[in-house]
This record gives C-alpha cells, sequence and structure tokens, in this order.
C-alpha cells in the first residue's frame, strides 16, 4: 500500500520544515496544498518555501499559477491524484503539507457531490458582494451556517458565494452538504499535526509578519496592487488574501502603516484560530510537538508497520 504523509497545522507553526525533513528521511517529493502558495506574484505573503527551501526537496503546485488564473478546488483534486499516480510510481511515501483545510480534504477524502452553480444566485450574490462588500458575504454565511463559517476562508468571497448558492439550492447548511461519506482512494493517508499552546503560536504568527515586512512584503504588495487596480484583477478572488488585502486598505488611504500590519497580525492569528477549530474536530491526526516535530514524527511513523 502507498502512503502520503499530511502534515497540517496553524499558520506558521513549522510545517514546511517538518515536510521537507520528512522529504529528505524518505527521499521523495512534496505536494503542497496550501492554496495561496499556488500563485506565483505572492510569495513573501503566503509564506511560500524559499529557493533553498525548495533546494531541499522537490515540492509540487507551489508558484505554478498567476493570480489572474482561476483555479477550483476540484481541479486541484483531479491534478493532485494524477501528481500522486505518477508519484506512486517511483515512490512508496509521498509527503503533502499545508493549512488549506478543504484542499487537504478534497485529496484525502475527495469532494462531495454538490449542485453545479446556479446562474441567478450567483448574480444576486455578486450584486449583495458588490453593494455591501464581503463583509456582508460573511454575515450572511455566518446566519446560514455558523459551523463552516468557523472553518471556511472567509476572505475568499469566491468561496461563501459558492457555500451559500449551496445552501439555497438544497435548503440545507453547506457543512450538511459535505459532511457525506468518504471517497475510497487507492493510498493510505497518514496525518501528522504540529501543535503548540495557543499564546505560541500567535507569538510565532506576529515574528513571521514582521519578518515578512523585513524580506519585502510591501514591495510585493505594491506590485500585486498595480493588478488590483486594473479592469482586469477588479473581482480576483486571489486578492483577498490576508497579508495583501489589509496593505491595499494602506495604498489606498484608509489605514497607516502600523495599522494594516496590526490588522495583518490579528487577521493571521483569526485565520489560525479557525484551523484549530476544524483540526479539533478530526479525529485521525497524530499531533507532535513543535519543539521536536520530526523525531515526534519518527517515532510515530516507525511505529507503524510498513514505515
Amino acid at each position: 500500500m502507498k502512503i502520503l504523509i499530511s502534515v497540517v497545522g496553524t499558520t506558521g507553526i513549522g510545517k514546511t520544515k517538518l515536510a521537507i525533513d520528512l522529504a529528505r528521511q524518505f527521499n521523495t517529493e512534496i505536494i503542497s496544498c496550501d492554496s495561496r502558495q499556488f500563485f506565483s506574484e505572492m510569495k513573501i505573503g503566503t509564506a511560500a518555501p524559499s529557493e533553498e527551501e525548495l533546494s531541499q526537496a522537490k515540492h509540487h503546485f507551489i508558484g505554478q499559477l498567476s493570480v489572474k488564473d482561476y483555479y477550483s478546488i476540484g481541479q486541484f483534486e483531479r491534478d493532485s491524484l494524477e501528481l500522486l499516480d505518477q508519484l506512486f510510481e517511483k515512490y512508496d511515501i509521498v509527503i503533502m503539507v499545508g493549512g488549506s483545510m478543504m484542499y487537504e480534504k478534497a485529496v484525502i477524502e475527495g469532494l462531495n457531490d454538490l449542485p453545479e452553480a446556479n446562474d441567478e444566485n450567483q448574480k444576486k450574490l455578486e450584486a449583495i458582494w458588490k453593494t455591501g462588500g464581503i463583509e456582508k458575504l460573511q454575515e450572511m454565511l455566518k446566519d446560514l451556517d455558523p459551523e463552516y463559517y468557523e472553518n471556511v476562508d472567509i476572505h475568499n468571497q469566491r468561496r461563501l458565494l459558492r457555500a451559500i448558492d449551496v445552501i439555497w439550492q438544497t435548503g440545507k447548511t453547506y457543512s450538511e452538504n459535505i459532511s457525506h461519506d468518504k471517497n475510497p482512494r487507492n493510498f493510505k493517508t497518514i496525518r501528522i499535526g504540529i501543535e503548540a499552546p495557543r499564546e505560541t503560536i500567535y507569538e510565532r504568527i506576529n515574528l513571521r509578519v514582521d519578518k515578512m515586512m523585513e524580506n519585502g512584503l510591501l514591495d510585493e504588495a505594491k506590485n500585486v496592487d498595480e493588478l488590483r487596480k486594473s479592469q482586469e484583477g477588479r473581482n480576483l478572488a486571489s486578492l483577498n488574501t490576508v497579508g495583501y488585502s489589509e496593505l491595499f486598505k494602506y495604498f489606498d488611504g484608509e489605514w497607516n502603516l502600523d495599522f494594516a500590519v496590526s490588522e495583518i497580525k490579528k487577521n493571521s492569528r483569526r485565520f489560525a484560530k479557525r484551523q484549530l477549530t476544524w483540526y479539533r474536530k478530526e479525529e485521525n491526526i497524530h499531533w507532535v510537538n513543535y519543539e521536536n516535530a520530526l523525531q515526534g514524527s519518527l517515532f510515530f511513523l516507525n511505529e507503524l508497520k510498513g514505515i
């Protein structure tokens, strides 16, 4: 049986390092399921692996798209499974890493059979979004499905539009719609989660945002901002990303820079809280301490037959 080791955990907890360490340990390759690291123009703000890190282990789905490209979770599921088939011809073990919970779920379990988008609903919701902003969509989803609201990337308006559309069509919450039986996979998944006290997670997030600013996040966001202000970039969901949307408000003169950076930290902590809520409900994650994640992972894996 081929094995996919999926490394999960909150933003800033050290998933990239553990994935690389495991890839080197098992002489294999890495699939990223971080949906924001797909975009080549957003490397710093999404904490994409550095050139040095990429040289240590071969990665897939890092910077392969432009923010102008449309790429759905369904496309990612298909592309990932096709790639896994190829990788499992060479390796018994492949590593996957990322904090985009639904993208990981798509690979290890499969997507549910949801209705196609309803054009009338989409037009209504886009009108609501244009007049009330993404905050209005967030309020609507929180009212319709508070459970999914706690887990979804609330800065991704396309994800919000889709969830509300499905709820309107089916009369059931989005959480109910995606809670059906898992689709079988021809590989075994072992999930390893990195954990730390919440105050440690928040401290690491704050320090990482400061490091991003030192590494040039402001200039990177300025380059992306030029696209945002163009006709082509007006409705791009990829630009509604923590680390960029806050700096856009600085560029627009709504916030000063210190406040924008503090909002990046706050929204990153909120995302980490949603990740914790999601992972807490999962029953098949083996948790290791962030201070000795590799040792803890190898000890657990060595206890399993066939590893």
